[in-house]
């Protein structure tokens, strides 16, 4: 059986025996741009023109044996012709061989030095320009840069809803109490204005108990604060505008995280939803990176500093990271969120595999199976561990001094 290396090159496919002598050669054509494409898709392992044409011209030399180093590729090969017995020998000797010696192979091809090495050059910087590209485009990324837009809008939110508190409660203090949420405070802000506005008649389109309004209503007649004129009370409603845009905004950010995780990584998103499976995404730095993660990993993923921490000092390490945002683990008793904590983190790995590698939706099957350990860990933990006092030392009795001679 006779058998022949492909080595993968930037001027073209070659064919080598096994003392390293050259049997074929394709090179490639066009410019630097169309080659780096071309030595890309050999990277993915599929099969170009130039492949099919040394593969051909070997089989007609009576080659039937051929080696290559990209598994990938074998398998394509194997499949594409059946007749070839496809081996992947990764860094064998024949292409080390090749590597090592390319000064001596050039003239045989008929490339000079000079030129070899400026189109190394030119290769190698588009490769490093199509692998850049490639990384920005994956849809993880961009996932993972829209949770984290949220999360710092939502600090936004809340640091500007705060001021509007303390600004607008030099007006009307007494509303601080009676509206807690930040959103319906800085939109009665915004659109009612002065406290003298604050009468039923105004407030009715709100979604407010009656509880709610009858205070507001109480209160806005005998508050106690300063009033206010109309150049102030612009300067807080421009405030309270952009804080409601930062509201939609969130709102937005939400919705769009929600449809590319369909898309992204489904199973992930059946399993912990949108927001939660974002997180993970990108604490991990995407997608692909997270479904390599043990899942004793992920369990901490967002906990690195307290992790750090305990190891450092010796102290006890956390149970949980970012999952503990998941309402299984934090609505748990304490003494059950660790191994909670533990069997989503099992199942989150293999979400994140499925998603990164196959494709496959499985989020359905995965629920019921974690829903079902959950509910034996309920079961078996129902009621808190009992600690382990120390035994006590026991104690030393006193011995009596002898009263001495005087």
């Amino acid at each position: 059986m006779m058998k022949a290396y492909v080595v993968e090159s930037i001027l073209g496919i070659l064919a080598l025996d096994e003392q390293g002598a050259i049997l074929a050669v394709k090179r490639f054509d066009g410019e630097a741009p169309e080659i780096a494409e071309k030595l890309a898709e050999l990277e993915r392992g599929r099969i170009i023109d130039e492949l099919t044409s040394l593969i051909n011209e070997l089989k007609g030399k009576g080659f039937t044996e051929i080696v290559v180093e990209d598994e990938e590729l074998g398998r394509n090969l194997a499949a594409w012709d059946k007749t070839l017995h496809i081996q992947v020998k990764p860094g064998n000797n024949v292409v080390l061989l090749f590597r090592s010696k390319i000064d001596n192979y050039l003239s045989k091809i008929g490339v000079t030095e000079e030129k070899y090495r400026d189109l190394f050059h030119q290769i190698a910087l588009e490769l490093t320009k199509m692998k850049v590209r490639e990384a920005a485009e994956k849809r993880d990324l961009f996932i993972a840069q829209a949770i984290s837009a949220m999360d710092e809008v939502t600090k936004t939110i809340n640091l500007f809803a705060s001021r509007v508190r303390e600004w607008y409660g030099l007006h009307f203090p007494e509303m601080d109490d009676i509206v807690r949420d930040h959103k319906d405070y800085v939109r009665l802000v915004y659109e009612i204005g002065e406290r003298s506005n604050y009468t039923k008649e105004n407030l009715k389109d709100y979604d407010l108990s009656e509880e709610v309004l009858t205070k507001l209503v109480n209160a806005a007649k005998t508050s106690m604060g300063a009033n206010i004129t109309e150049f102030d009370l612009q300067a807080m409603k421009n405030l309270a505008k952009i804080t409601l845009d930062l509201y939609d905004l969130r709102t937005s950010l939400q919705e769009y995280i929600d449809e590319a995780m369909k898309e992204v990584a489904p199973n992930i998103r059946g399993l912990v939803g949108p927001l939660l499976g974002a997180r993970l995404i990108a604490l991990a730095g995407g997608l692909s990176k997270l479904a390599i993660l043990p899942a004793s990993t992920i369990q901490v993923l967002g906990a690195e500093k307290a992790l750090f921490r305990a190891l450092r000092t010796g102290g006890k390490p956390p149970k949980h990271g970012v999952i503990f945002q998941h309402p299984e683990i934090h609505r748990a008793p304490r003494w059950q969120r660790g191994k909670i904590a533990r069997a989503l983190a099992a199942k989150l790995a293999i979400a994140a595999r499925i998603d990164a590698f196959t494709g496959e939706y499985k989020a359905e099957e995965l629920k019921e199976e974690l829903e079902k350990r959950i509910k034996e860990i309920k079961t078996l933990y129902a009621k808190p561990p009992v600690r382990k006092t120390p035994p006590s030392k026991p104690k030393r009795r006193k011995k009596k001094r002898k009263k001495g001679r005087r």
